[in-house]
């Protein structure tokens, strides 16, 4: 069975940095990336708003980049989905495609959040071609042109106001006669003139051509289908942060988020740490997720050094 310092799971930019600065501190890491390389953000095309590319840079190519850093500073990255864990045991027991073993002394977890979807097929097809999860990602993309924000609660309501600013006009469409947000938030949107709250209506269909995104088909409560046109379709109906596989030894909030020491990476776990959206409910940006990789590291080092 072989044996490692520190075993990252999960390959976006909290765990490519985490493997970076475990490198640096001789941790030996091996990083198993699991079936998304370089994590959600390659869903995405351009990022506009990761520090030193002023004229943006390909998210793909952003990733590919921190990969290269990591294992020219040593890590040993490798393709392996992670589908069991002991956390009981000392060193820790990993399963990785549930055939091989592996123990480590200090485990980071950075296996991310998804984005929930609809689940239509045209929102598939058009994903990256006007359908984004993330207003503080692409909103920049859409200046004074029209959008749609899926959801009602307080995420849509700000993603709303976010792009208020940004575009002509932001349609939000809400499945019921209501909006679950605070009130606060309520407020900021009803004093936007520019947002359009559709009530009762659920989306049937993204509309689109070879181009991206045109528009949306929705349906009322009461049978009525009717369409949209919108450059941008933006859903806020919240994420899932992949924790389940650590969750019978890991604390979690209600939404499944891991819960962290304080503003460090530790976990209720001695020896297991978190970084990036999987215990990030709030900001879900990449350059916080890799600033947490960084503290997960040299937290995993304190921990093994002592």
């Amino acid at each position: 069975m072989e044996h490692v310092e520190c075993l990252i799971i999960g390959g976006g930019p909290a765990g490519y940095t985490a493997a970076i600065y475990a490198s640096r501190a001789a941790l030996n890491p091996v990083l198993l990336e699991g079936n998304e390389p370089g994590g959600q953000l390659t869903t995405t095309t351009v990022v506009e708003n990761y520090p030193g590319f002023p004229g943006g840079i390909d998210a793909n190519q952003l990733m590919a980049g921190m990969r290269e850093q990591a294992v020219m500073l040593g890590a040993d990255i490798r393709r392996g989905v992670v589908t069991s864990v002991d956390f009981d045991a000392r060193p820790f027991v990993v399963t990785v495609d549930s055939e091989t073993e592996m123990t480590a002394d200090a485990v980071i977890i950075a296996t991310g959040a998804t984005a929930r979807y609809l689940g239509l097929p045209s929102e598939l097809k058009y994903r990256g071609m006007g359908v984004s999860a993330c207003a503080t990602c692409d909103g920049f993309f859409y200046r004074k042109k029209d959008v749609a924000v899926v959801g009602g609660g307080d995420t849509a309501c700000e993603e709303a106001s976010y792009l208020s600013g940004l575009c002509r006009k932001v349609y939000m469409i809400v499945r019921r006669d209501e909006l679950r947000a605070s009130k606060a938030m309520q407020e900021r949107v009803f004093n936007s003139p520019n947002i359009e709250i559709l009530w009762n209506c659920n989306t049937r269909e993204v509309l689109g051509d070879e181009n991206g995104v045109t528009g949306a088909r929705l349906v009322r409560k009461d049978g009525e289908v009717f369409d949209i046109d919108v450059d941008g379709f933006f859903l806020a109906i919240g994420h899932h942060p992949a924790s389940e596989l650590f969750s019978r030894w890991i604390k979690t909030d209600g939404n499944g988020y891991i819960l962290t020491d304080g503003v460090s990476s530790r976990t209720n776990v001695e020896g297991v740490f978190a970084a990036g959206d999987v215990q990030d409910p709030y900001y879900r940006q990449a350059i916080n997720a890799a600033a947490s990789g960084c503290r997960a590291a040299l937290d995993a080092e304190k921990f093994l050094k002592k």
